[in-house]
């Protein structure tokens, strides 16, 4: 059933792989809650160094054993959704988009440089850890998920003026993964000071999808519609995937053309196999002083199918974005707005479709920790840590230190609060966690989930819940 969630989630990921700035609010469903890293009783701290090790063994409720939800952006909901100016006196539509040519100021959410937007996930199907082999083991089955896109203001500008000018937009990309990974884990300690710990992954890819638009150009004709160039391309690989295509006429010269309008994915399946590793040590300088690095999801993963479509004209007329209603009817949900989006999205793509190119190799994007803790010698249950992380994924690549205080009054409670500054923002976060005998619950965030919208989308794209039950002995 999961699967088949994620499956679905993929297509819509590929549709609109595009429309990153439509989509901000969509999360996808991310790495483990880093205001843990320093909480010696949370029981998937493996997660995020897989050098720690636990007093407890444990086995995972399925499903909600562990589930992490994670966004980061320069931009929010409510930055793309707004409120029409014409309400109620000359529309019934109480909320419209940044593109409603009567707002005075509708890039003003947006950064005048790219525009970010990350969403990463985690959910373990199955978790277990237990103590044996001379040290801590943990074996898990996870789901995971991730979409990243970069989004030029000059793009954004472009959408909602109709001036006559030349509008150098630069690159477009977004990137859309979801897998599952099949991981067994070992750490022990090598002297009183040293403790190393390792993870291996078998991953088994569920779809992959990538668009880059590069040396995008905008004119706009007498007509008020626009000449688009750019060198733009699309891979997806994804069992049962196809592209629908099209054909529309040119509007300032005779002739056809042809373009992808939409994807199609049949029954779905999995698609590439591939490998990574954690790896992880912690380091007691003294009894106040230590220091952990982790190094995580080094690997690849090889996908039996590539998907190729590329814009093969020079130039190719698009007549614009248009602003979508946010009104919720009977027969059109959110998902069915976006799609309408996402028809405008492909229109300014313009891929062709190149066919199925055969297998091909991607990373998932490793993660760098680095942190020290200091545990204050006149009350043991209170540390302090510093973390330094650094994610490593090319265009998508991100930074955040984060402090925190961690506190364990007794033998069944513990909690931490954390605030950070990232590439994204400065944010506040908090887990607490509770382990009496025989059972475990934890809830958290890195990120202050703060308002949402009606549909439960968070309106800051800077967001995070994490969640679990277990039974421990």
């Amino acid at each position: 059933m999961f699967n088949l969630t994620v499956l679905h989630m993929m297509k819509i990921n590929v549709r609109y792989i595009a429309s990153m700035a439509v989509l901000v609010a969509l999360p996808a469903v991310a790495q483990d809650i880093n205001t843990a890293y320093f909480d010696e009783g949370f029981l998937y701290q493996h997660s995020l160094n897989p050098a720690a090790g636990n007093e407890q063994n444990y086995i995972a409720l399925p499903i909600i054993g562990n589930m992490n939800i994670k966004m980061m952006g320069d931009f929010g909901y409510n930055d793309v959704v707004r409120k029409n100016p014409l309400y109620p006196a000359m529309s019934d539509k109480k909320m419209t988009s940044f593109l409603n040519p009567y707002l005075n100021d509708a890039l003003d959410g947006f950064n005048t440089g790219d525009n970010r937007i990350s969403g990463q996930a985690k959910v373990a199907v199955l978790s277990a850890g237990f103590k044996g082999l001379g040290g801590y083991n943990t074996l898990e089955l996870n789901v995971r998920a991730k979409i990243n896109g970069v989004i030029p203001y000059e793009l954004l500008r472009m959408a909602c003026d109709l001036k006559n000018e030349h509008y150098d937009i630069g690159t477009v990309r977004a990137d859309g993964i979801a897998f599952s990974e099949l991981a067994f884990g070992h750490s022990r300690d090598i002297n009183d000071k040293l403790r190393l710990g390792a993870k291996l992954k078998l991953l088994l890819g569920i779809g992959n999808a990538s668009l880059k638009m590069d040396n995008v150009q905008a004119d706009l004709n007498a007509n008020d519609s626009w000449t688009v160039a750019a060198d733009a391309e699309s891979h997806v690989s994804m069992k049962g995937f196809e592209y629908e295509s099209g054909t529309k006429e040119y509007d300032i010269r005779p002739g056809e053309y042809q373009y992808v309008r939409d994807v199609n994915v049949h029954n779905g399946g999995l698609d590439g196999i591939g490998l990574a590793a954690d790896l992880g040590l912690i380091y007691k300088i003294n009894e106040q002083w230590s220091l952990r690095g982790a190094l995580l999801d080094l690997g690849f993963i090889n996908w039996k199918h590539d998907f190729y479509a590329k814009n093969t004209a020079e130039s190719f007329n698009f007549n614009g974005f248009h602003d979508v209603s946010m009104k919720k009817h009977d027969d059109e949900n959110l998902e069915a707005q976006t799609d309408r989006y996402v028809d405008q999205m492909a229109d300014f793509a313009h891929l062709v479709d190149q066919g199925d190119q055969g297998g091909r190799t991607t990373g998932i994007g490793a993660t760098l920790n680095v942190g020290a803790s200091y545990t204050l010698p006149s009350y043991k249950p209170l540390s302090f840590g510093l973390l330094a992380t650094q994610r490593i994924n090319g265009d998508y690549s991100w930074t955040e230190g984060r402090l925190s205080a961690n506190v364990t009054p007794n033998n069944w409670f513990d909690a931490a609060l954390s605030f950070s500054v990232s590439s994204f923002a400065a944010s506040l976060g908090w887990m607490v966690n509770f382990h009496p005998k025989g059972f475990n619950f934890f809830v958290g965030m890195d990120q202050l989930l703060g308002k949402c919208s009606k549909e439960l989308i968070p309106l800051n794209s800077n967001a995070s819940i994490s969640m679990g039950c277990n039974i421990v002995w």
